[in-house]
């Protein structure tokens, strides 16, 4: 029973059932991969006409330099890259210890690294090197067995009647999405199997984003889909730019990092620093991403030549030499299975093995692993396989390292190896019968709408609990907001999926004469991006200083449409009072973005795209006796207005459904998690604020 350790809440979106296309097990194993930023921008290298052009990705060349199309295009006619070897890129990447291989197909210049038959702006149609340089990394890579994945840029600065905006998060036109759609279709039949395609800008519609991820999945089944793709279409979640999560993710997801934060594409003048120091960097970042669950896709950026920069072959090199060491403990582990990374490094797990990744080591050299059950078999250096000292107290393991054992790239590996598998016993076990989602253990996911609308979401909760006794019988409490809704409830390893519908009903202690429902204000938000942010989520107001406009034309329980920009927001503000403390319900109108925050604290973040049901919401709001502040923010992609509605007047009553008792493990700590049985998309944040459930 010990192996269930490895906490619940690092499983959820990553089970493999029999014959399942996705996620791709090896896809998810891989942990470390290359990225290719290869295009008609490496020739120029960051620089145009002998000026350097400092602000900006270079790959971006031609929008932050301001080339003019025509200048631009005619880059192509000397663009000869002579010093290009897809056999030596892939054996590059497999010395590196890297699994797969991401190749730009096409960025948003529009250039295209392979000979697509739908434009003649590509590599074999527009340069004098007249070669497939795409279908010869593929075939590369088939011999050399490293998975091969594309990315594709879902803007097109060179497609007829398109232009070149800063944000790159344009809307596609009919046009342009039949373009991209049979591009990707060649892209997915004419170069052999396609382990996932990086999806990357744009700002598609649900309809846009469904048809391309089903283009890909009907074409190669175990092809994986980036999160970037949109409207939260795709199989594996895409953090920032050269960002890590501070949090675990219940889905598969992914880092994409540079070794320098200003460039992917090369840049000639890059100042490029000192060699020991990124490798030791990009190792940590290996590390800190594994054992977190993701996959780190580190890119480089070969010259115009076609020639990889020494600087980042030789980092390679190196990281791949320090993961012929420790490879063991990144390639096919799972998350840190503790509720946080302990002070002095990281942790992966792989059975009845712990990875202990030293960075910062303790003054008296013992490494102290506290809150483990199971029994230790012995601890080694996974380097050398010297036995190392080991006591274990309690729940608490001990590690001698010796002053001789030095570190490797700023880390030591220590491989922990339990007899009979061990259980991380969590920081946070609750004494109490009911579980809420606010004493839950969020599992998040990562929503994207688009590039920049793209926030933390929600998609399941997990507990873990204290209770004697072989049995325990929940039953599920929930408001008229999930009725009908189908939530996997699993406890101790058994699954149960439950459709509420059925509970009984109990009333509210809700006197609607204690609400007095005062002044409410408007006030539009600039910045098109759906994130999170909001200005509800201060704590003060001031109505009249701070840019609300009253508006006496919205009342609570009247609907009324806004006209909103395309990419903006609204947000409206209700001023209310109650003579007590107490829990109400009301129903709201939603948007293709919808936030709800109550006295400065969040209630509701949701968007409603890709398939998740645009149905008015009924919300459970806590208020406070006196004065209440209610921010309702709707966000707006493509459409001309949005729809307000804020209805107190709902029936105020919540439902109770009891289960049939459920055969807990041997012990008192018990696992507890809830989440959608049939979700819309794997990244959809799942809403249920107001589900608990309550144990007897």
């Amino acid at each position: 029973m010990l192996l269930r350790g490895c906490l619940i809440i690092i499983l959820l979106g990553v089970q493999f059932a029999f014959g399942q296309q996705k996620p791709d097990p090896d896809w998810v194993n891989q942990k470390f991969s290359m990225f290719i930023h290869w295009g008609l921008y490496s020739e120029l290298g960051g620089v145009w006409k002998g000026e350097s052009v400092r602000a900006g990705y270079s790959e971006q060349i031609q929008s932050f330099g301001r080339i003019p199309k025509a200048e631009y295009e005619a880059v192509a006619k000397r663009f000869n890259p002579e010093k290009w070897n897809a056999d030596e890129v892939v054996a590059l990447a497999k010395a590196a210890g890297m699994k797969s291989i991401v190749f730009t197909s096409k960025h948003h210049d529009g250039f295209c690294m392979y000979h697509s038959k739908y434009t003649k702006y590509n590599i074999v149609d527009a340069t004098p090197f007249k070669r497939d340089v795409m279908k010869e990394l593929s075939d590369a890579c088939l011999r050399q067995g490293v998975k091969f994945a594309v990315y594709y840029s879902l803007i097109d600065w060179n497609f007829p009647g398109n232009g070149i905006t800063p944000h790159n998060a344009d809307a596609i036109s009919p046009k342009h999405h039949e373009f991209s759609m049979k591009q990707v279709e060649e892209i997915m039949t004419n170069y052999g199997p396609v382990s996932e395609i990086w999806f990357d800008m744009g700002s598609l519609t649900a309809e846009q984003s469904k048809e391309l991820y089903n283009l890909v999945t009907r074409l190669q089944p175990q092809c994986m889909v980036s999160g970037r793709l949109g409207n939260d279409r795709g199989d594996f979640a895409v953090m920032g730019d050269n960002k890590m999560p501070d949090h675990k993710i219940g889905v598969p997801w992914q880092t994409a990092a540079s070794f320098f934060d200003e460039t992917w594409g090369y840049r000639s003048w890059q100042n490029r620093g000192d060699l020991d120091a990124k490798i030791n960097e990009k190792i940590g970042s290996l590390v800190k991403v594994v054992s977190r669950g993701g996959n780190y896709l580190l890119n480089i950026g070969p010259r115009g030549d076609g020639s990889v920069v020494e600087f980042e072959r030789d980092a390679l090199l190196a990281m791949g030499k320090w993961l012929k060491s420790y490879g063991e403990a990144i390639y096919c582990t799972t998350s840190n299975p503790f509720d946080g990374a302990p002070e002095w490094g990281d942790i992966t797990c792989k059975g009845n093995n712990l990875y202990l990744f030293v960075e910062k080591m303790p003054e008296n050299r013992v490494v102290e692993l506290k809150g483990v059950i199971g029994k230790v078999k012995n601890a080694v250096l996974l380097v050398n396989e010297q036995i190392l000292n080991v006591k274990q107290n309690g729940q608490t393991v001990s590690v001698n390292i010796p002053q001789a054992v030095q570190a490797d790239r700023g880390i030591v590996v220590i491989k922990l190896v339990f007899e009979d598998g061990f259980r991380a016993i969590p920081d946070q076990v609750l004494r109490t019968k009911v579980l809420t989602t606010a004493n839950a253990i969020p599992v998040y996911a990562h929503s994207s709408m688009d590039y920049y609308s793209s926030y933390r979401s929600t998609v399941g909760f997990a507990w873990h609990f204290e209770k004697k006794g072989m049995t325990v019988t929940p039953t599920i409490v929930y408001t008229e907001g999930d009725q009908d809704k189908v939530l996997r409830l699993t406890i101790d390893g058994q699954v149960h999926d439950i459709t509420l519908t059925g509970g009984n009903p109990v009333s509210l202690n809700v006197n609607p004469n204690s609400l007095n429902w005062g002044n409410v204000y408007m006030f539009n938000s600039k910045g098109g991006a759906f994130a999170g942010s909001a200005t509800g989520l201060r704590k003060t107001f001031d109505p009249i200083g701070d840019g609300w406009k009253l508006q006496p034309n919205l009342k609570p329980g009247e609907s009324v449409k806004i006209p909103v920009e395309a990419k903006e927001s609204v947000e409206i503000l209700h001023e209310f009072t109650s003579d007590r403390e107490q829990d109400i319900l009301v129903e709201i109108a939603v948007a293709d973005g919808t936030q709800l925050i109550l006295n400065g604290e969040r209630v509701l973040l949701r968007s409603f795209v890709g398939g998740v049901p645009r149905d008015n919401q009924v919300v459970k709001l806590h208020v406070r006796k006196g004065k209440n502040l209610l921010v309702v923010q709707l966000y707006n992609r493509f459409g001309e207005e949005v729809t307000y509605l804020m209805n107190p007047n709902v029936k105020q009553e919540e439902y109770k459904l009891r289960l049939n008792p459920i055969k807990l493990y041997p012990g008192n700590i018990h696992d507890c998690t809830l989440e959608q049985a049939h979700p819309a998309n794997k990244n959809s944040d799942m809403g249920s604020r107001d589900i608990r459930v309550e144990l007897e």
